[in-house]
């Protein structure tokens, strides 16, 4: 039931015709709620439906004109109690996590390229989101509850950005790194077993927070 309530939360901000909403979906909203140009337009018409939002009256023809929407007092009564409902936290589920999982069984699979991709990808945005940060949130525009918790939100992308590169980075030392023997002497890290994992259910999925 997040989408919605991200289009009601996006439209009080600013009232915005599909075509805004989407690529501000693309863009700021986006980092934390990611939706298809589809999922938009089937939200916005099933929000008008129920009574909360409304296209604003336009003066041209409605024939090819895009509608601009604007939240109704029903919308803000849901928004707000949305705001205040207890929700647990979600487990993670990232496929790269479950792909590890998976080549310590099958064997064979060498995902230090992989690994060194999804790297430079956090590395990207988190450069972007700090970049933001030091524009839009310097220490004197943090004044008011309003601002700070849009700040919040945006550092929570760069935390969790910072513990995907801080990860990554670990995980592809441990993977290359030469293995110790029982003596002290380095030898080859060994590769993943053959066959099937001897405790398929020993503890390897981390569950964090998304």
């Amino acid at each position: 039931m997040s989408l919605p309530h991200a289009i009601l939360t996006a439209l009080l901000e600013k009232p915005s015709s599909g075509l805004e909403l989407t690529r501000r979906f693309d863009k700021s909203i986006g980092y934390f709620w990611s939706a298809t140009h589809q999922q938009i337009y089937r939200e916005l018409g099933k929000l008008e439906q129920a009574g909360h939002i409304r296209a604003l009256p336009s003066e041209q023809p409605t024939r090819g004109q895009k509608k601009d929407y604007e939240v109704l007092p029903a919308g803000r009564e849901e928004l707000a109690a949305w705001v205040t409902r207890p929700e647990d936290p979600r487990q993670i589920r990232d496929p790269l996590l479950l792909r590890l999982r998976a080549a310590a069984v099958v064997g064979g699979a060498d995902m230090e390229a992989e690994l060194v991709r999804h790297l430079e990808l956090h590395r990207t945005q988190l450069a972007g989101y700090l970049a933001i940060e030091e524009r839009d949130f310097p220490p004197e525009r943090r004044v008011s509850r309003e601002d700070r918790l849009r700040h919040v939100v945006l550092r929570g992308g760069i935390e969790l950005e910072t513990f995907w590169t801080k990860w990554l980075t670990d995980t592809l030392f441990e993977l290359t790194a030469p293995a110790l023997d029982l003596a002290g002497e380095q030898t080859p890290a060994p590769g993943p077993p053959p066959g099937p994992a001897t405790h398929p259910d020993a503890p390897g999925e981390p569950s964090r927070d998304a």
